[in-house]
């Protein structure tokens, strides 16, 4: 009996696998021009409104919740995400430079693009932004991955601007209850074919497998403590050995040897996290089994850092695209904001 090539069978999966996925998203977008879905051309207006940055009416708020919140209740606590894949990190709020992301990564739906969380607070445009990416989940949702970050949350949307933004632009905070009720539902994490693991923070002393996560109830507000709030809140650090305290008040530092456990009892190649800022964009730890990517270039308008994108192909290999602010004269200029000053 031969021996079968599995190489020549992993290839030919994979090829399979992409071609039954463009099939796929081809005969929606056709269903889509074709007119059948006529409630599509109301969230393609609120696309492309929300591109010029203009906000859209509360009614029409309300009306893109409640067809967002259908599509996050089907939704597992862990996506599965096939590749290719292009995936992001923070954006807080920073709408302009999330438009330079689309510029520099493609635009929805022809990239499939996967968040990993925390897309209001602190930015000037953090309605602005969280709008946008939900009207284009709702109009893509199998090309468009939210995750849930720790500012996707009552009480810190409270501090650090999100609240008091919705308050100032629309005048009544039913919009801050809107978006934060889309909130509760987003997923905790994403799995892309199988070997990479997308979370906003990181690990938690009280989870050791996948299936952990995906029993959680999720749809609440972030608890103050346990494995749910780790899984936004905590932190890699170099220097440490298993757990330790976060300075942050939530969640724990961990270290390469509770990686490297994790990703063996999960069959797992990396975890992809976000939550903390990369001045050079992305950061490799623990010999390459964890990744930070940070989307959200000059973060605060005034770090200096740069932003990335982790583009990752059908063979689960990374390609990073690093990027800078988008240019001033491309940006509308906030009325009489200074930039936040608040740092979390």
């Amino acid at each position: 009996m031969s021996t079968p090539n599995h190489n020549a069978i992993s290839h030919w999966f994979i090829a399979t696998h992409c071609v039954a996925d463009r099939i796929s998203y081809c005969l929606s977008r056709n269903r889509r021009n074709e007119g059948t879905m006529p409630e599509d051309s109301v969230i393609q207006g609120h696309i492309e409104k929300l591109r010029r940055c203009e906000l859209i009416t509360e009614q029409e708020v309300v009306d893109l919740c409640a067809k967002a919140k259908e599509i996050l209740m089907k939704e597992e606590n862990i996506r599965e995400v096939r590749t290719p894949v292009t995936i992001c990190g923070d954006i807080h709020g920073q709408f302009y430079d999330l438009k330079e992301l689309f510029f520099i990564g493609g635009e929805s739906p022809d990239t499939n693009y996967l968040f990993m969380g925390d897309y209001v607070d602190r930015g000037y445009y953090s309605i602005e932004t969280f709008l946008l990416l939900l009207s284009l989940k709702v109009f893509y949702p199998d090309r468009v991955t939210l995750l849930r970050g720790n500012h996707e949350s009552r009480q810190i949307t409270q501090v650090y601007g999100f609240y008091d933004e919705c308050m100032r632009k629309y005048g009544t905070p039913n919009i801050w209850k809107e978006c934060v009720n889309v909130f509760d539902l987003l997923p905790i994490g994403a799995l892309v074919d199988g070997r990479i693991f997308c979370v906003h923070g990181g690990l938690s002393p009280s989870i050791t497998t996948l299936d952990e996560i995906r029993a959680i109830d999720r749809i609440q507000e972030v608890p103050l403590e346990g494995g749910f709030c780790d899984l936004l809140w905590s932190d890699p650090e170099e220097d440490t050995t298993g757990w330790r305290v976060s300075s942050r008040g939530c969640g724990y530092l961990f270290g390469g040897d509770v990686v490297s456990k994790f990703n063996a009892d999960n069959n797992l190649n990396v975890v992809c996290r976000s939550h903390q800022l990369v001045m050079e964009g992305y950061k490799w730890m623990f010999n390459n089994q964890l990744i930070a990517v940070w989307s959200a270039p000059n973060y605060c308008y005034r770090c200096g850092n740069i932003a990335s994108i982790m583009e990752v192909d059908e063979y689960l290999q990374s390609n990073f695209v690093t990027y800078d602010p988008a240019p001033q004269s491309e940006r509308k200029v906030p009325s009489n904001d200074s930039p936040p000053d608040y740092f979390l």
